[in-house]
């Protein structure tokens, strides 16, 4: 059987033109017999039949002289992955091409046609996520980075998931409690101090994050729909029907909306004593209250609204107002409510980013993951869910997460600057984050933030050897970032270190002074700048600096103590755990 089946094989290799079939055919009647013959003829044939396809597939993704795809596949731990199968497939169309890594992970896919591909590696179960790239006859691609990641799906699972993803039911309930708050000497997390510190800036710039389309409706019943009128319009409705419910709403509704609150609230009020049963101006009130800062008042509302009914907006807009007067804890359980009466994109966010912001770092995952399942196209909860593995020290996730929130909205720069932060924090370079750096530079390349990230990127992936064209190309990007910018100064601080490693100190001096003068706050510019006087010989201008520096950083270490005492970290108890275990 093995032989006839290694006969099989061999004329699959010559089906090429029915004459050559055919001599086979008889030298094998001569060996085998007619018998054997007949089975390998309807395999020959068989052969010959998925032929053109097979050759017409090839040359539809294939094109003389044409684009080169190359790339490297990484584990997770970024070491190179031989024997992986990587796969390649045009967009718009149903064609695919494979080939196998070498032994130093890398593949290249040559004489392609140009236009937009999809790439993906996998093996041993494990598989990268998809890649964008597009070819183009002319020029090198950049080389692509794929890591291999997450265990494989079903077929078909991903696109069921994203099926329903909107009509998904909040029925996986969390498996911990907040059981308390402590101070911030029990801060989570793991890594450096400027991990922690990245972490924590993230964390906030996290919550700040908005949704990519906002929704003015209020989700109360009975709340009135924004109207597309003018201030004046409004104003002369009023005047002809001052007790009119609808004329006080609609204007204070106007207002509000504008952020003009001080002159929403006396309408709303007046709106409220005509129709005090009316939900949807209520909730608006309180919304009013909020704006204008008084809480108190605002919490009472929502505390009234709450009495009468439950609805996810009412409790999220309880929890905004449970932060804001420093009740975290309440804050935290009013979003779990929100997020389980209305599973949506914007209440996963809000409950995720608390518990974020107050250090439940596992519990944040816990959270971002359900939201990222539940809503993949959300790029702020990608976001969201790789700033919460940042902060457990899971950056090459976190990476990944990041670089797909980008994929989601390219011309987006906020996914680009929270990967450029974690890469500068994080012990290794992240395998995904230069291309998708080098990406922004290319769309933005007026941007100053682009130029300084990605050159940071250049300086980080270097590692331990010196690369100096490596280092050209990143001194020529923060030249471009101070260009744009003259007050970015991390990247003069950067250009100066740059100086200093080529044994040019006066030139490193200059740097270090402009790094000052755009800010100065920034401490490591006043201790190499005095290095810099140091080795050359002026010594009472560097013992100047080093005061200086000291003096700052102790400041900004009080700062930065304050700051984390202000904010209360949560005690956490995991299900099925008595009180007073597990927590942390």
């Amino acid at each position: 059987m093995n032989n006839q089946l290694a006969n099989i094989l061999h004329f699959a290799d010559i089906a090429k033109s029915s004459a050559c079939v055919s001599r086979e055919l008889r030298l094998l009647q001569i060996r085998i017999g007619e018998q054997l013959c007949r089975v390998l003829t309807s395999a020959v044939v068989f052969v010959i039949l998925l032929l053109p396809a097979a050759v017409a597939q090839q040359a539809s993704l294939k094109h003389s002289g044409g684009a080169t795809i190359q790339g490297t596949v990484l584990s997770i731990e970024g070491k190179p992955v031989s024997e992986a199968v990587v796969r390649l497939e045009k967009k718009d169309s149903p064609d695919i091409v494979e080939t196998k890594t070498d032994a130093d992970g890398g593949f290249e896919f040559s004489s392609l046609s140009i236009g937009s591909y999809q790439l993906r590696a996998e093996k041993s179960g494990l598989q990268s996520r998809s890649a964008d790239v597009i070819a183009s006859v002319g020029r090198s691609s950049e080389k692509v980075s794929l890591v291999l990641n997450s265990p494989g799906q079903a077929p078909g699972s991903g696109a069921a998931s994203a099926a329903g993803a909107q009509a998904m039911e909040f029925t996986d309930k969390p498996n911990f409690t907040i059981a308390g708050v402590t101070d911030w000497t029990a801060v989570g997390g793991h890594g450096s101090d400027s991990a922690l510190r990245t972490s924590e800036s993230l964390a906030s710039e996290t919550a700040a994050l908005k949704p990519e389309t906002a929704s003015h409706a209020t989700g109360v019943p009975g709340a009135a729909s924004r109207e597309k009128e003018s201030e004046s319009e409004l104003r002369m409705a009023l005047a002809s029907e001052p007790h009119s419910f609808e004329a006080n709403h609609r204007l204070g509704r106007f207002y509000l909306d504008a952020g003009r609150y001080s002159e929403a609230i006396p309408l709303l009020e007046s709106a409220y004593r005509i129709d005090p049963s009316n939900g949807g101006n209520q909730y608006d009130l309180a919304r009013a209250y909020e704006g204008s800062g008084n809480l108190a008042e605002a919490r009472k509302r929502v505390g009234e609204l709450l009495a009468k009914h439950s609805s996810a907006d009412l409790h999220r807009l309880a929890g905004e107002l449970d932060e804001r007067v420093g009740d975290p804890l309440s804050a935290a359980r009013e979003y779990a409510q929100a997020a389980e009466l209305d599973p949506s994109e914007q209440n996963y966010f809000e409950w995720g980013s608390e518990l974020l912001l107050h250090r439940a770092v596992w519990q944040a995952q816990e959270v971002f993951h359900k939201g990222a399942k539940a809503y993949p196209k959300s790029a702020r909860m990608q976001m969201a869910l790789g700033t919460a593995l940042f902060a457990g020290a899971r950056y090459e996730e976190a990476a990944l997460r990041l670089c797909d929130a980008s994929d989601l909205n390219p011309s987006d720069p906020n996914p680009y600057i929270f990967m450029g932060k974690i890469q500068m924090a994080a012990p290794n370079a992240l395998a995904c984050v230069g291309p998708k750096l080098h990406r922004f530079v290319q769309q933005q390349p007026g941007n100053s933030t682009a130029n300084y990230l990605y050159a940071m990127s250049i300086l980080k992936r270097q590692g331990q050897s010196h690369d100096r064209q490596g280092e050209q190309q990143a001194e020529a990007l923060l030249t471009k970032a101070v260009t744009v910018d003259p007050k970015c100064s991390e990247a003069y601080l950067q250009l100066g270190i740059i100086s200093a490693s080529q044994r040019d100190q006066d030139k490193a001096i200059s740097f270090y002074e402009k790094a000052i003068e755009a800010n100065p706050q920034l401490a490591d510019a006043y201790y190499r700048l005095g290095v810099a006087y140091d080795r050359t010989g002026q010594s009472a201008k560097a013992k100047r600096e080093f005061e200086l520096h000291d003096q700052i950083k102790r400041q900004q270490a009080e700062d930065t103590e304050r700051q984390r005492r202000e904010v209360k970290q949560f005690l956490i108890v995991r299900s099925g755990e008595a009180p007073g275990q597990g927590v942390k």
